[in-house]
């Protein structure tokens, strides 16, 4: 099994600022829509306030969106992938029974600027977009998901599953250690074991769990297989998600 700890949302490049967190809830907001492809606005999600405040007034309700991941009501999750990211995903060999853990950049409630935990995905099924049929795509364009609307890349692909966007924001789920710079991470100890893709270099782990993160990229890949460790670790992190 592989544990794909993948960055998402609003930060200082993709939109201006950090995701709020409102009355507890960590609010992912999506990423700009920069293709021209997704009909979806920050008002139909009923985030043009959060927007506007997070962008510093650069966007707002009007503004198309990147609503991806996606959490619908039913229980499914549906992330969409492509360009280098994909292809790492494709190196890294993810698939069915695979786990995406979103993580973002928050600020508020005290809390300051910091990486967060903030959903999950277990993969299912993975479509390519390149490849399927027409009557495929037209269901996801239904939901709203935008890679569906138009190919971004020649690698474009869904991944879908089961998943759910936590409702609260605890601190099992925060990444940056209090206090610091929200790169510098505190993870568990078996992370630096298995490895963590895109973070070899030996000076990225220090002591105590310590990890200073990529300041770029998406997809960061451990290779868990059946240690019990990483597995337990994850239990506990879906459990924090899904808690009411």
């Amino acid at each position: 099994m592989r544990i794909i700890f993948s960055r998402k949302g609003f930060d200082s490049a993709a939109g201006g600022g950090p995701s709020p967190i409102v009355a507890g809830r960590p609010l992912s907001l999506p990423i700009p829509d920069s293709k021209g492809l997704s009909p979806v606005t920050y008002g139909d999600l009923g985030l043009g306030e959060h927007v506007a405040k997070a962008s510093r007034g650069k966007l707002g309700a009007g503004d198309a969106c990147h609503h991806d991941p996606m959490f619908c009501a039913d229980g499914t999750a549906i992330l969409g992938q492509c360009h280098a990211a994909q292809g790492h995903l494709v190196k890294q060999g993810v698939s069915e029974g695979d786990v995406f853990v979103f993580f973002g950049l928050f600020d508020g409630e005290g809390e300051g600027r910091h990486h967060r935990i903030f959903a999950y995905l277990t993969i299912e099924q993975r479509i390519d977009l390149v490849t399927c049929d027409e009557a495929t795509r037209a269901r996801y364009r239904a939901l709203g998901q935008p890679h569906a609307f138009g190919l971004h890349s020649a690698n474009d692909m869904l991944y879908i599953g089961r998943g759910a966007a936590a409702q609260s924001a605890p601190a099992g789920l925060r990444l940056t250690a209090p206090g610091e710079k929200p790169s510098q991470w505190i993870v568990p100890n078996w992370l630096h074991r298995t490895g963590l893709s895109c973070h070899e270099a030996a000076w990225r782990w220090g002591e105590e769990g310590r990890l200073q993160a990529v300041s770029r990229g998406q997809e960061f890949v451990a290779h868990v297989g059946d240690d019990g460790e990483p597995r337990a670790w994850l239990d506990r992190v879906l459990a924090a998600i899904t808690a009411a």
